[in-house]
């Protein structure tokens, strides 16, 4: 049974919205520059933001496309999108960085030289190992249990939806660093990474009792 585009749009609305929360470079240059900056350089950046995000998240798909044809791969996928989700969980709720990821985003910083809040939005995310990371972490969770369809007719609309989510949450951050007297702060932030970190290790619980149930079943995996 195929999943409806629509709900695929919807189910990366939400995705895209709840892991845009973790902090990041773009939400730490928002709440540095925003105040400064306005509320239309925030808009842009985070357009640049969710543009390359998206990208992301589309090769995160594409690289999926035929690996569930063996039910040996399609076990061992399951597995290893457990245990990134149970290591990001870890990550975001003790508010540590992805290894490696300041140094790749000077490299990118210092290789583009951005100069307009789409670019500076759209090569920060680049820079950032861990949002694709998380996009084959999330890709592999649903294409696995059949969420999302593995054909293009069910992922576009996933990825729009994702687009759609993660620039929601850039708004909302954006508002708040320059209409919302004080209300984000780094701090602000840090404990809404934390949230983010326990509903990630939540999923990967309810994921890995899931895999452990269809690996002693021997049921659940495509031949």
């Amino acid at each position: 049974m195929s999943v409806d585009p629509l709900i695929a749009a919807v189910l990366g609305f939400v995705a895209g919205f709840v892991t845009s929360i973790p902090g990041g470079p773009v939400n730490a240059t928002l709440i540095a520059e925003g105040p400064r900056r306005g509320l239309q350089w925030c808009v842009f950046l985070g357009l640049g933001a969710v543009f390359m995000e998206a990208i992301y998240c589309g090769c995160a798909f594409a690289g999926f496309a035929g690996f569930f044809e063996s039910r040996w791969i399609h076990a061992t996928i399951e597995l290893v999108s457990f245990l990134l989700m149970l290591w990001l969980g870890v990550k975001y709720l003790r508010g540590g960085p992805i290894p490696g990821e300041q140094r790749i985003e000077n490299f990118v910083e210092e290789t583009f030289h951005p100069h307009t809040a789409f670019w500076t939005g759209f090569f920060r995310v680049m820079g950032n190992p861990g949002v694709l990371l998380l996009w084959i972490t999330v890709a592999a969770t649903l294409l696995s249990r059949d969420w999302i369809d593995n054909r293009w007719t069910s992922k576009w609309p996933f990825i729009a939806g994702v687009a759609g989510g993660a620039f929601g949450w850039f708004a909302v951050v954006g508002w708040g660093v320059t209409r919302g007297h004080g209300r984000f702060s780094n701090a602000t932030l840090r404990r809404f990474s934390q949230a983010s970190g326990a509903l990630l290790l939540v999923v990967a619980a309810v994921v890995g009792w899931r895999l452990v149930h269809l690996l002693a079943s021997g049921h659940g995996v495509k031949p």
